[in-house]
């Protein structure tokens, strides 16, 4: 793990590593009793779960620097990315999921890793929370949960003026022009698009921001699956 991290430029102390290795052994124990994750060899998980998750953390913590404000995981799963980033950072944050089951293992885990005091996680779907109004946040994170265009519509009204959707995609295929169009509608701007390959050629990231500068055109959210069953594409 400190040998990976240093490979892409993260310096994680002793105290950081050892949570991050004793989130990864949570979920790999958790995942006997239930379907939290396909990668549980060790050697693969650190790569495609914990490295894979802190390649947003210069993002993150660059966009968290500006708002102050919590960031909210979109489709936590097992954790990631949301808690290598706590780990990684002194932020509260709120992870979510529209499973209960691995919400419930996420909030175990946090409990576990003493982070229950800053960082919480509630099964609720991106929409529902919108409606809600309460919260607000700085940055969105999401690894590949959804087309761009959807994460850029579920983001927009729960990010602040000035708050960032940082994304990391495996492959962008042709969803970038779709994207382009949604964060116009949508009230964002495009800022940053990087690619980072992972150690041992576990493949490349396409890491992108973007920042809510202006209200939306349309009305949002949008009823629950509308952005998933009718995404903003240009017709």
């Amino acid at each position: 793990l400190h040998q990976e991290l240093n490979q892409i430029g993260i310096n994680a102390d002793e105290r950081q590593e050892d949570l991050l290795l004793r989130h990864l052994d949570l979920v790999v124990e958790m995942n006997m009793h239930m379907n939290l994750t396909r990668i549980t060899d060790p050697e693969s998980a650190v790569t495609l779960h914990v490295v894979d998750s802190l390649t947003l953390l210069p993002s993150f913590l660059e966009s968290q620097k500006k708002t102050h404000l919590p960031y909210l995981d979109l489709g936590t799963g097992a954790g990631f990315p949301g808690i290598p980033l706590a780990i990684m950072s002194q932020s509260q944050g709120l992870l979510i999921d529209s499973t209960q089951k691995k919400i419930a293992a996420v909030s175990d885990f946090l409990v576990k890793l003493g982070l229950d005091d800053r960082i919480e996680a509630d099964a609720v779907r991106a929409e529902e929370l919108a409606l809600t109004k309460k919260r607000q946040f700085g940055t969105v994170v999401a690894r590949a949960v959804a087309p761009l265009s959807v994460l850029i519509e579920y983001a927009s009204p729960l990010l602040c003026r000035h708050g960032s959707l940082v994304v990391s995609k495996g492959q962008l295929s042709d969803e970038e022009d779709d994207s382009l169009y949604a964060a116009e509608l949508c009230g964002m701007d495009a800022v940053s698009r990087e690619t980072i390959e992972l150690p041992h050629d576990m493949g490349h990231r396409e890491l992108l921001v973007y920042i809510r500068e202006r209200n939306p055109q349309i009305k949002l959210p949008r009823r629950a699956g509308m952005a998933q069953h009718h995404p903003l594409t240009r017709k």
